[in-house]
């Protein structure tokens, strides 16, 4: 089984929030169909974890395959947001064209109204 840093990058690549290591994986998988539709399979369903564990399990295999890619996508993710979360903490990333409004929360003890 993976290690959770792959499963959030996993995550991170599925929802195409993260354009440069999105890239850098693109291009790993390029010359292996199989990669490149467990890449695709998880973008096109983001909220599954099925096929988010199956491109974790993926970037396991090439890690321990290539050295430099394993460094490199360390290296990418620590660039974003997203890997400085500690547990407990919270992170809200918001993209693209919105309206109305934007909550963020943690814990919550009561009611809410907007």
């Amino acid at each position: 089984m993976p290690e959770p840093i792959l499963i959030s990058i996993a995550a991170a690549l599925a929802a195409k929030g993260a354009t440069g290591l999105y890239d850098l994986v693109k291009r790993k998988f390029a010359k292996d169909p199989a990669a490149v539709a467990v890449l695709e399979a998880a973008s096109a369903a983001p909220e599954d974890t099925r096929p988010i564990t199956a491109l974790a399990e993926r970037l396991y295999e090439a890690e321990a395959e290539d050295g430099e890619f394993a460094e490199a996508l360390r290296e990418e993710w620590q660039k974003l947001p997203e890997s400085r979360v500690t547990h407990g903490g919270v992170h809200n990333t918001v993209t693209g064209n919105v309206t109305g409004k934007v909550v963020q929360l943690r814990d919550v003890h009561g009611n809410i109204n907007l």
